[in-house]
């Protein structure tokens, strides 16, 4: 089953905001272009679970007014500093399942590398009353070889989606040991630095930079999937 949304679920990323904005891999523009041919000019989003914005501000980017909708504290204040300079983009606290946004407000309803956290029931209904009718409901992974990804991305859009449109997009990230090291402790399995096993996670991190690298960059070979569906 995807998590039920809990306050462990929403503080899973607390002290993570500036590894996680600074070390996750973005979007591909590709992939960005794609979904813009699938709404209308003008369109409203509503990006949920936006966490610090890295795919938030790529719509923001392209004219869109958007809203981004985060829980966590910490994420929230990097998410606002992310929006900053798109006067038609707005921070909101608030919950997958409690967006705190008005009924029928927005036209497009983004999630990117956050559906498997959501209650797909309650996150379904919530979409429906802040989309307008047959809103477009958008769900976007970065799956890395060999992670997690590939199975949250598949298990989560099963269980929302219908009949999901689908599309792939690569997107090859090149890593130097500083953005290797944030992204290596940007997940919400990874210690703080204040946990006692936070060390010996560094020395693994390192070690695997070492054996891996080529010419001081490490590589991962990173899919971007699209996953969109009109709800109805």
């Amino acid at each position: 089953m995807c998590p039920r949304p809990s306050p462990v679920n929403t503080e899973m990323f607390t002290g993570k905001a500036d590894a996680y904005a600074r070390g996750r891999p973005g979007y591909p523009a590709p992939s960005v272009d794609y979904i813009s041919t699938l709404v209308r000019k003008g369109a409203v989003f509503a990006d949920v679970g936006a966490g610090t914005g890295i795919f938030t501000a790529l719509i923001a980017e392209r004219g869109y007014e958007v809203f981004g909708v985060e829980p966590n504290t910490d994420m929230l204040e990097q998410l606002t500093a992310t929006l900053s300079p798109y006067p038609h983009a707005t921070a909101v606290p608030g919950t997958a399942e409690a967006t705190t946004l008005p009924d029928h407000s927005v036209d497009v309803i983004t999630c990117a590398q956050a559906l498997h956290w959501f209650d797909p029931d309650v996150f379904r209904t919530e979409c429906r009353r802040i989309g307008v009718p047959g809103a477009l409901v958008i769900a976007i992974y970065n799956v890395t070889p060999g992670g997690t990804s590939a199975t949250h991305s598949r298990s989560s859009t099963e269980k929302f989606f219908t009949r999901p449109m689908f599309r792939e997009f690569p997107n090859p990230i090149f890593h130097t040991r500083q953005t290797w090291v944030q992204y290596m402790t940007s997940h919400s399995e990874n210690p703080l630095p204040s946990d006692p096993t936070y060390d010996a996670h560094l020395a693994d991190v390192n070690a695997r930079f070492d054996r891996e690298n080529v010419d001081g960059l490490l590589r991962q070979d990173i899919t971007t999937r699209v996953y969109s569906e009109r709800l109805t």
